[in-house]
């Protein structure tokens, strides 16, 4: 191996050394203000999306690792409570023959990780996406309703200081969209529509089968 031959490897090495970036992405996530979801809500968090963590492991990209897992927690952290009167942590999602003391069982799932440089896309701008499977079950642990949702997030980098802080914005940027979606999209998926009309019609006649002070109970 001649010394120009070596030289190139070497600076090889070092640009692909150089290309390695670990983020562990952090932000500020504001509370939505919504009208509250009547219900207690159940939340399983599976450990691969409490501590979600992405790794490029393509040989043509810059080796990032992209951990979103506590950014999102906090995330659902602020929103959930928004959303419903009550919530309630779960260890697991009850079993058919289980149940649970709260109304509806929600559990996310993280199904595809993206995210594009200015060097791959031409512009000069940072872009993530996540793609969520967003799943919901009733007490007793049965699916209710299963939609995938999509999260994006970007970020000029003449605004940035540096490649990590550009990319960890654009990541905040998407994790607020999965918030915002979250919050407005929930009561509009038909089958939790149709859940919350049933259950809404069901209280409203317990409601109207009590007595009221001042009623006689005629048998």
């Amino acid at each position: 191996m001649n010394n120009l031959t070596k030289f190139l490897v070497m600076t090889s090495f070092l640009v692909l050394a150089g290309c390695e970036n670990a983020l562990v992405v952090k932000g500020n996530f504001p509370t939505p203000m919504i009208d509250k979801i009547p219900h207690k809500v159940g939340v399983y968090y599976e450990p691969e999306f409490r501590n979600y963590v992405y790794k490029e492991d393509s040989k043509d990209r810059s080796k990032w690792t992209i951990d979103t897992g506590e950014a999102q927690m906090a995330v659902l952290g602020k929103v959930l409570p928004r959303m419903f009167t009550e919530v309630v942590n779960l260890s697991a999602v009850p079993g058919e023959a289980q149940s649970q003391n709260v109304d509806l069982i929600f559990s996310p799932r993280i199904d595809e990780f993206q995210y594009a440089m200015p060097r791959e896309t031409k512009i000069n701008v940072y872009e993530i996406w996540i793609k969520y499977n967003m799943r919901v079950y009733n007490s007793q642990g049965q699916l209710l309703a299963d939609w995938l949702m999509t999260a994006y997030g970007k970020t000029p980098t003449a605004f940035m200081k540096s490649k990590e802080d550009a990319v960890n914005e654009a990541a905040v940027m998407a994790l607020r969209d999965m918030g915002a979606n979250l919050s407005l999209r929930f009561a509009s998926i038909p089958e939790i529509k149709a859940w919350l009309a049933d259950h809404q019609t069901h209280a409203t006649a317990q409601t109207d089968s009590v007595p009221q002070q001042g009623e006689a109970n005629v048998q």
